[in-house]
């Protein structure tokens, strides 16, 4: 029986139950209204409901209508009479509720180009400690264009000119194929950097030649031996592809930092299977930790084997903090052999993931700032801060939050979760059980189909570019040119009822060459700069 029900659900899913009642509801009211002449408006009633899903099956501007016709109508209609504002929920008990909430909505309107001013004010409580703005000039400057760029690998033989905000690390296996379709579409469309995930480059990476950031694993998927190895060889044949522009070497993320993954056989696809390297229907392991390196200086090396293997390419890699001393022993390997990469991704301990146990989400990894913050002074302390370019992740999602993460030393910014949101996402929170209802996060060709690339393509590329167009307002608001000019005096915090503070007079930053003079400028320099050792991941006594 339950076989035949999972065979019937895959011609005629359940959630088109409302659509299939509308069909047999009519057929039963034309029939009574026939033979007894009543039950004609019923039948009527039905007949537009049949109709209403199967126009709603057809259109492509609504995912959520396309995989369930019909009944999908009530989410719009629930959303239409929410209480006091229906698109910003300020009233919930859930305070990471409005955030998210106001912020998707925020995605949303810039995605679809609708307006996204706002009448009476601030929808913020200004009087709340950790309320934060930005100060303006009363000279504003007018800026000619919102396409803000930095050059990373400017001494390489192939630096990149990348967009200062740029789609974060996502894999094809974890979104659907359609997916990465409309992300890689919206970034060509956009001009800016689309990054692979550690699943690898897959074929729908290429479909549309959008730059990629190629991200490199501990499972070293699409550049690995079969006993899961590095492949030198291999890597190469991917990273030499004119559509790769920087190679990416993952550390940890910050969703969950210190934790392999496994992606579990019945998942690993014949095009999964194909861009990662391995075997299909076979359980992909993502280990915890690298095997190519065991010392910070051998890291080093490697990076500079993979950039000379790519043929000059940035070269880089991404990591959420963890032990101080396992950072500042990187530091110290990049002095000790005078090898240094051209970018660091520092990622937030906010930043999301597909699926991650509740308390290392919660409770495993430094929050963006403090990560932040702890790369930038050390990289400025050493006098290396030039030389490298630093992006961020987590929970990234607006212009402000663009110009915040850059005051704390940033050069550009990722965004996942807003990209998703543009694609559609409405954070139902079934990522990990393959029953994403708009097609975003899964591999079921039925509820993938929802998600309309061309359609959703455009929403990346608009959510992008008005994104910048805000960013834009507020550099020329705060009087200068570029948003790599903000720095913490910019940004002012409240701290209580009676006190405000700039972020400068905040939080400490390290002057240049302070470390390379033996000064220890703060406590966490003072506890873990001399334990840590560029030989060795372990705290030295």
């Amino acid at each position: 029986m339950r076989a035949w029900l999972l065979k019937l659900n895959q011609y005629f899913p359940v959630r088109y139950t409302a659509w299939l009642l509308c069909a047999v509801g009519m057929l039963l009211c034309t029939f009574t209204w026939v033979a007894f002449n009543t039950g004609g408006l019923l039948a009527l009633l039905f007949a537009l409901g049949l109709g209403l899903g199967l126009r709603d099956v057809r259109q492509t501007r609504h995912s959520v209508l396309r995989n369930y016709p019909v009944i999908g109508h009530l989410r719009f209609l629930l959303e239409y009479i929410r209480p006091e504002m229906r698109q910003y929920f300020i009233e919930s008990d859930n305070e990471a509720a409005p955030f998210s909430r106001q912020q998707r909505s925020l995605v949303y309107q810039r995605s679809k180009g609708d307006p996204d001013k706002r009448p009476f004010g601030t929808q913020m409580d200004v009087g709340a400690t950790g309320y934060e703005w930005i100060n303006h000039s009363l000279v504003p400057t007018e800026l000619p264009t919102h396409d803000f760029r930095i050059t990373i690998g400017a001494q390489r033989a192939q630096p990149y000119s990348a967009s200062v905000f740029n789609i974060s690390a996502m894999s094809f296996g974890a979104l659907s194929a359609s997916a990465i379709l409309a992300l890689n579409a919206g970034a060509k469309r956009g001009g800016f950097a689309h990054d692979t995930g550690e699943g690898s480059i897959s074929a729908h990476h290429r479909a549309h030649g959008g730059d990629l950031i190629w991200e490199i694993g501990s499972g070293y998927f699409g550049c690995r031996n079969d006993d899961g190895s590095f492949n030198a060889e291999r890597f190469a044949a991917n990273a030499r592809d004119p559509q790769v522009k920087m190679i990416e070497l993952k550390l940890s993320q910050g969703a969950k930092p210190g934790h392999g993954g496994v992606l579990p056989g019945p998942k690993v696809t014949l095009e999964i299977a194909a861009a990662r390297g391995v075997p299909p229907w076979v359980d992909c392991i993502s280990p915890a930790r690298h095997s190519a390196f065991d010392t910070p200086v051998e890291m080093m090396h490697f990076i500079d084997q993979l950039r000379s293997l790519s043929g000059g390419k940035p070269t880089g890699f991404k990591l959420c903090i963890g032990h101080p001393w396992e950072w500042f022993a990187l530091a110290k390997a990049m002095l000790e052999t005078g090898i240094t990469p051209d970018f660091i991704v520092v990622d937030g301990a906010e930043g999301g993931t597909g699926a991650a146990p509740l308390e290392f989400t919660d409770h495993v990894g430094a929050p963006l700032q403090e990560g932040l913050l702890l790369v930038h002074n050390t990289l400025v302390g050493l006098n290396l801060r030039d030389k490298i370019r630093i992006g961020c992740a987590g929970k990234v999602i607006s212009a402000f939050d663009i110009v915040r993460m850059m005051a704390l030393g940033a050069d550009w910014c990722n965004s996942a979760r807003g990209f998703m949101f543009a694609l559609g996402c409405i954070q139902a929170q079934h990522c990990h059980t393959g029953m994403c209802p708009t097609g975003v996060s899964t591999q079921d060709p039925q509820r993938e189909r929802a998600l309309v690339v061309p359609t959703k393509a455009n929403r990346v590329h608009l959510y992008h570019e008005n994104t910048l167009k805000a960013l834009k307002e507020l550099v020329q608001a705060a009087g200068l040119t570029h948003p790599g000019a903000i720095t913490a005096s910019h940004i002012v915090r409240r701290c209580n009822d009676h006190q405000v503070k700039l972020l400068a007079n905040l939080l400490s930053f390290v002057r240049p060459g302070e470390l390379l003079s033996g000064e220890m400028p703060h406590n966490v320099f003072k506890l873990y700069w001399p334990m840590a050792s560029a030989h060795s991941f372990a705290a030295t006594p």
